[in-house]
């Protein structure tokens, strides 16, 4: 029986990344993995749905190249050849990864691995490892809601939706958040009438403005998508191939030729062992400290098996966490300060608070907004849609959260994430100076707005 320093069950965002942190200083490293490298976010989630919309975007771009003086006679898509391009920008990536962990002389079991006690984990090929510490990062995986009669063939999950080569007429989505917008953002570009049921009242219904929400919910429809919100699904049925029935909450029933469940996901924390060493869990997640511990002190717990955000950045961040944590370094996760960002045509981020939940827990808040419209950099790309709002405190105008609606949005909301982390005031950033012509110039323009200073639009 092999002996190691560390055993990490899952190689998603939280477990490769904990695996190189931890051979880095100096742990004995093996990780277990079941399926591909890299889990579900490289494999089955981020990763290969941006390589789709880069595709959309490059082919709306041409479609509409004639706003930059550009003619192209015709236009047409391969989908098994972007399928193809997915597949092997997830291959490099996969690649990346292997090359790191062999770099580092990090030793890979395929196989499911099972806690057996505190310091035994047995694989399914009948191989048993022993580590002084065990990590378990399981992930998650899209959950399979009877009521909605997944046949991964009519009725899709989003793994199945990824290797779609042949695109529908119409669709149907489940559920208006991350994975629902962006795969109508997907379909839509390339003519699929997208249909999205929300049962929440808003769109994207994480993002607590409703003034955004509602800009969001504009910009999908000036795609052509259709949305119903405050809506349930009552029943899915499966008339023939290629005709699904959904009926919704209102009694109206759309006919389309796919359905896609965006909605639910599995906690992998069963058939691991847990129950052996009475780790405790609450409904499918394992219950961790701020030390990323289980109840038992040598076996931790990090990514989406934890539950909270599903995000693999806070993933990758616990993965860290932990293998610092292992080595003795003084270290604990704290989630004060988690951006999020959902890549439809345009981006949409957020960090920290927005101005409802600022005001319910008992800020006084100034807020400052700046449109794309007034700034160069968006002019010159012909992509005007959106807008940054910075929240602060009234009092003290300590920046506390931020929402982007607009191009780029993801990357642009690091610089604001870095101000609510670091607890940043509005006129730190208005008056720090942002290159021009960029993008970012509209957070410190929305800074400026929030202290009376805008320059680049009409004063409110």
């Amino acid at each position: 029986m092999e002996e190691f320093d560390v055993a990490i069950i899952g190689s998603g965002s939280a477990g490769y990344v904990s695996a190189i942190r931890a051979a880095d200083l100096g742990k004995k490293v093996v990780v277990i993995e079941h399926r591909e490298i890299g889990g579900t976010c490289l494999n089955r989630g981020c990763i290969p749905t941006k390589a789709l919309l880069k595709v959309a975007e490059v082919y709306e771009t041409i479609k509409n190249s004639k706003t930059f003086g550009i003619s192209v006679d015709t236009v047409s898509y391969d989908p098994e050849a972007i399928q193809r391009r997915k597949q092997a920008v997830v291959k490099r990536l996969v690649s990346g990864i292997e090359f790191l962990f062999k770099s580092r002389k990090i030793t890979v079991k395929k196989g499911t691995g099972k806690l057996l006690d505190e310091h035994t984990v047995e694989i399914s090929t009948g191989e048993t490892v022993k580590a002084k510490d065990i990590v378990v990062a399981t992930g998650s995986e899209p959950a399979l809601i009877p009521v909605f009669k997944i046949d991964h063939k009519n009725v899709l999950t989003s793994d199945d939706a990824l290797n779609l080569t042949n695109l529908p007429e119409d669709i149907l989505i489940v559920g208006a958040g991350a994975i629902g917008t962006e795969f109508a953002t997907f379909l839509s570009a390339f003519g699929v009438k997208v249909t999205i049921v929300e049962m929440m009242p808003q769109v994207v219904p994480t993002l607590k403005d409703k003034k955004l929400a509602g800009m969001i919910q504009r910009l999908l429809e000036k795609r052509g998508v259709k949305i119903l919100t405050g809506t349930k699904i009552e029943n899915i049925d499966v008339v023939k191939d290629g005709e699904v029935v959904s009926t919704l909450s209102n009694g109206e029933e759309i006919h389309t030729e796919k359905v896609l469940v965006s909605i639910g996901r599995k906690l992998n924390s069963e058939n691991i062992g847990l129950e052996n060493l009475g780790i405790k869990t609450e409904r499918g997640k394992i219950i961790v400290n701020e030390y990323l511990r289980t109840n038992v002190p040598n076996i931790y717990a990090i990514g989406d098996v934890t539950g909270g955000l599903l995000l693999a950045h806070k993933a990758m961040k616990e993965g860290e966490t932990a293998a610092e944590i292992i080595a003795g370094l003084d270290r604990k996760m704290d989630y004060r300060v988690v951006p999020w960002a959902i890549f439809t045509t345009p981006e949409i981020a957020a960090v920290g608070l927005t101005e409802e939940e600022a005001k319910e827990k008992g800020y006084e808040v100034k807020t400052g907004e700046f449109p794309f419209t007034a700034n160069g950099k968006a002019v010159s790309m012909n992509a005007t849609d959106g807008e940054v709002k910075i929240v602060a405190r009234k009092d003290t105008e300590e920046i506390i959260g931020a929402q982007i609606i607009g191009p780029e949005a993801s990357v642009m909301i690091a610089e604001l994430a870095l101000a609510v982390e670091k607890k940043l005031s509005l006129r730190d950033v208005a008056d720090t100076i942002h290159t021009h012509p960029t993008l970012a110039e509209a957070t410190m323009e929305a800074a400026k707005d929030a202290l009376g200073e805008v320059i680049h639009m009409v004063r409110r």
